[in-house]
């Protein structure tokens, strides 16, 4: 029972000192899972400059404006959206299973290499292009790259 009590003191201990630790390394450095270099510099000093009152830099409140991807960086969007990629590759690699794609837009335009003719459908055209390639790969299978037209389903 000691033993046991000694155990469970010292675990506690020492999940309490790590989580100090992570608190106190917060609290120095906001970006403490960024390595140090270049890029961290630049962007802690870019906050420092825009919201610091009385620099020139200063920007209000109200008017800072971010947009973030899942990593937490500034979304890439040159030339296209990362997604918008994706989904180009997706509809190339699953072409051979939907023969109809080649003479169906947005779809052909895609095949053909014609970006342009590809979004002159607007924003519908757009969106049946990731649509599709959901649909075509029930998450259920065991092979994606493998599924088959007639095992097509919604997931």
């Amino acid at each position: 029972m000691k033993l046991h009590r000694t155990l469970l003191v010292s675990l506690v201990v020492t999940v309490a000192l790590f989580a100090c630790q992570l608190a106190v390394a917060q609290r120095t450095d906001p970006l403490p899972s960024w390595n140090d270099g270049a890029a961290k510099t630049a962007i802690l000093a870019f906050v420092v400059k825009t919201t610091r009152e009385g620099s020139p830099d200063f920007v209000p409140v109200p008017e800072r404006i971010a947009t973030f991807d899942n990593d937490g960086t500034l979304l890439a969007e040159k030339p296209l959206y990362f997604q918008i990629f994706f989904v180009l590759d997706r509809v190339r690699t699953m072409a051979p299973q939907h023969p109809e794609w080649q003479t169906k837009e947005p779809f052909a335009s895609v095949l053909r290499g014609d970006l342009e003719g590809a979004l002159a459908g607007g924003d519908e055209a757009l969106l049946e292009l990731p649509l599709a390639t959901r649909r075509a790969c029930p998450r259920r299978t065991s092979s994606r790259a493998n599924c088959s037209t007639s095992s097509c389903r919604s997931f």
